[in-house]
Order: structure tokens, then sequence, then C-alpha cells
């Protein structure tokens, strides 16, 4: 009896959900620091038109048994030639605090292998690559960051129990190393920017998001109301500043009907 051939590997499900091929746009959100693509549970499918596409890193969640990416420019490499089927029309990287330089990265690759760019980068809550590693989650420690988790998963509407945080504390661990990793310097983005910083936000302050300036020909500043967990709720005053970024990439054919909330 002749042995069973081993099963093909599955490639990384680099994305909670496949997107929708009648969508005309695309918006990709990358998840915070310790957090999977759940964390946007309370965000709608759809803003307008446009697709919301949860990205999914590894180690963690439903890909709990791969391996961490180790830096920004790994994850990069990963999902640029993962997205690839799904660049076939206007898109956009969303990403909040350490979220938002994984789409900065993947969009100077995506830029370096002359593959489609995005309309435009939403970075929320992070200071330009230049300016940093910044950020007090940098500085702490294991017992710090398990604090700190503690106070995420809350803000998620979970309980902190004991098997969640330690799963948790080792992604989270992880993902503050590739933060602190990421040091490009003065950086030229292919795509137009939109700094996003929230009123009441003690962690990054609108005043220091203004390095983004030097890192594209089109950067739009915008303050929004709400501290710095406030973009987990999808207020209204953010999906509005996709929607006028993507213009009319954005809008609902009437026989659509309205977006799915």
């Amino acid at each position: 009896m002749t042995d069973p051939q081993p099963r093909p590997k599955r490639p990384p499900r680099w994305l909670l959900r496949r997107p929708d091929p009648n969508a005309p746009a695309r918006l990709f959100l990358f998840p915070y620091s310790g957090c999977g693509a759940s964390m946007y549970q309370a965000w709608p499918r759809r803003i307008g038109a446009i697709d919301v596409c949860l990205i999914q890193p590894p180690a963690r969640q439903n890909r709990i048994a791969d391996p961490h990416y180790g830096t920004y420019e790994n994850m990069a490499q990963g999902l640029v030639e993962y997205l690839r089927p799904y660049l076939d029309r206007p898109f956009a990287f969303f990403g909040h605090c350490g979220g938002a330089l994984p789409g900065v990265e993947v969009t100077r690759q995506l830029a370096a292998a002359g593959l489609p760019l995005p309309s435009r980068v939403f970075v929320s809550a992070q200071v330009a690559p230049h300016d940093g590693p910044y950020g007090r989650l940098l500085e702490l420690d294991r017992y710090g960051l398990r604090t700190e988790l503690e106070h995420i998963i809350t803000n998620l509407g979970g309980e902190p129990s004991g098997p969640l945080v330690e799963t948790g504390l080792e992604v989270l661990v992880n993902d503050i190393e590739a933060n602190k990793r990421y040091s490009p310097g003065h950086i030229t983005i292919p795509a137009g920017v939109t700094a996003i910083g929230w009123s009441e936000d003690p962690e990054i302050p609108m005043k220091l998001m203004g390095g983004w300036q030097n890192t594209s020909a089109d950067c739009r500043f915008v303050e929004l109301s709400g501290g710095h967990f406030e973009f987990l709720s999808a207020p209204e005053a953010l999906l509005a500043e996709f929607r006028r970024d993507f213009g009319e990439a954005a809008e609902v054919p009437a026989e659509q009907g309205e977006s799915i909330s």
C-alpha cells in the first residue's frame, strides 16, 4: 500500500471574508496592535458602495497556528501577493495607531512591484514613519502590556479572562516589537494620505501628526471628535471621510439601495 500523498499547504487567509466581486470599491482595514480582524465587528460591511475588507494578520484568531510576521516588511510582502486579485478597482487602506503603519509599507511595496496603488491611505492616531517609533505602549514591559491588553479587550466589549489575556499578550508583544523595528526614515508614499486625529486622544494628539505632510504630495488632515478608541464604533464622521475621499466610487447606484449597517 502506497503512502497517501500529503495535502497541499493551504495559502494563508489574509482576509476574514472574501471581497464582494460586485462592489465598485474596497476599503482594507488593518487591526490595532494585539488584535485581530474581529475588532471591527461594529463596522458596517459596506460604507456607501465601498466593500469593507478585514485584514487578518497571522498568529491570532482564525490564524492562531500561523507564525507571527515579525516585521511590517514581511507582513507587507505576504499581503502584496495575496491582495493582487482584489486590486482591480479603486481601493484604500485604513489603520489606527500601530495598525496604520502596515498600510504604508504595503503601499510602498505595491509601488516597487509596479502594481495598482491605493486611492488613499487613511492613517489614524499615528505619527509619520520618520517621527517614530513613537507611542506609550512601546515603553511598557510585559506587566504594563498585560494591563493595556485588558483595557483593549474591555473596549472591544469582551471580558479579560486569563486564557484570553495570555494568548493575546504574546500577539501584542510581537506586534509592538514589529512597530519598534519599523524605521524607514523619510519616505514618500505614492498615494494620497488622510491623517486622522481625535480631539480627546492623549496617546497621539493631532499636533504630533504633522509629519505626514512630508510623506505625500496629497495630504489632508482632519480632527474628529472622540478619544483613542472612538474609531471602534465606526462613527459617522469617520465614515464620511471615507466617502469623501473615495468620491464617486463610494456612491450606491439607486437600484442597490442603502449600505449594509
